[in-house]
């Protein structure tokens, strides 16, 4: 019986971590377009920074999305 509770927790916390881990991905990856894509959107508030910190910003924003996308999708916790 204790054996089957522990089961269904772990499912429980693997599925929760997953569906975090896609989310924060999509989030992340979205951030990644905004900073690369500033200029042709018009935004004004993100045009307003430092070009190189706007793509070293939005660079380090796809790497880590793709990253917890991957972690997200091959479900390795």
């Amino acid at each position: 019986m204790e054996n089957e509770y522990r089961n269904r927790q772990f499912k429980s916390f693997n599925s929760i971590q997953r569906v975090r881990s896609i989310t924060m991905a999509i989030i992340l990856l979205g951030m990644s377009i905004i900073m690369f894509a500033a200029d042709k959107l018009n935004l004004e508030q993100i045009m307003g920074m430092d070009k190189i910190f706007r793509y070293f910003f939005g660079f380090i924003c796809l790497l880590y999305g793709g990253f917890r996308l991957y972690r997200g999708i091959k479900n390795t916790y």
